[in-house]
């Protein structure tokens, strides 16, 4: 009894673990596209968005039959056979490569005309479908995981609840951080990119190991935080006097 309760909590906090890993790229994209809302409307509109996904990825555990059919065959294409996977993984990764690089010319052309004004906001019900959408894509990733790893339906309910509970802790500050910061949420588009770039390599049977995405990222963060304080310090001596 009590080894059982040892690999219940070990895999529970395993998966709570995944689960927000996984949760990373949701997290940023929530952040980017909630903050075209008014500022009194982006808080309910990250909540709605993480209850809408948590909603969806506990209906998933219950459909665990249904997500193993997702991997048969649907048609084949020559040698190349498609699944119902591969076709939420390719329309997702299109969606979201788009998505990032209209909001990145966005912002280049806002700031070509000068005007804060431009960044239009957008309306609540567009935002949350928005959100829907991708949270669709990312839950069917997350829970295919989670159920190849732990067969035990409450402790992988309760790993959801819990990673959600940390992403909606974190998503706030996150948000108000990228928006404050116009080079940061170029980053971050630029990092949906390369993760719509990864799920549309999945959907084609490439497999990108997500922890390349994860380094590149970090580098890139770390990078970013160098320059952020190199332009905080402001020119050097040399550079005042030159």
């Amino acid at each position: 009894m009590e080894a059982q309760l040892l690999d219940s909590t070990v895999a529970l906090f395993s998966l709570t673990a995944m689960e927000v890993v996984l949760g990373i790229d949701n997290i940023v994209f929530l952040s980017i596209v909630v903050g075209k809302l008014p500022k009194e409307e982006q808080r309910l509109g990250r909540s709605v968005g993480l209850l809408a996904a948590l909603g969806f990825r506990i209906a998933l555990l219950f459909a665990a039959s249904w997500l193993a059919s997702l991997t048969e065959e649907l048609f084949s294409v020559f040698l190349f056979k498609v699944t119902g996977r591969d076709l939420i993984m390719l329309s997702g990764g299109l969606f979201l490569i788009a998505k990032s690089t209209s909001e990145i010319h966005h912002k280049i052309e806002s700031e070509e005309k000068g005007s804060p004004s431009a960044d239009k906001k957008s309306s609540f019900g567009r935002v949350v479908s928005q959100v829907i959408v991708l949270d669709i894509i990312f839950s069917i990733d997350s829970i295919v995981t989670a159920v190849g790893l732990s067969g035990d339906f409450y402790v992988m309910a309760s790993a959801v609840v819990l990673s959600m509970l940390i992403m909606l802790a974190f998503s706030g500050p996150v948000g108000d951080f990228i928006n404050a910061h116009p080079s940061m949420k170029v980053l971050a588009l630029s990092f949906l990119i390369l993760v719509g770039v990864m799920l549309f390599a999945d959907g084609l049977h490439f497999h990108i190991p997500k922890g390349y995405i994860y380094f590149a990222m970090a580098f890139s963060l770390l990078v970013e935080f160098i320059n952020m304080r190199a332009r905080k310090a402001g020119p050097s001596p040399s550079e005042r006097n030159p």
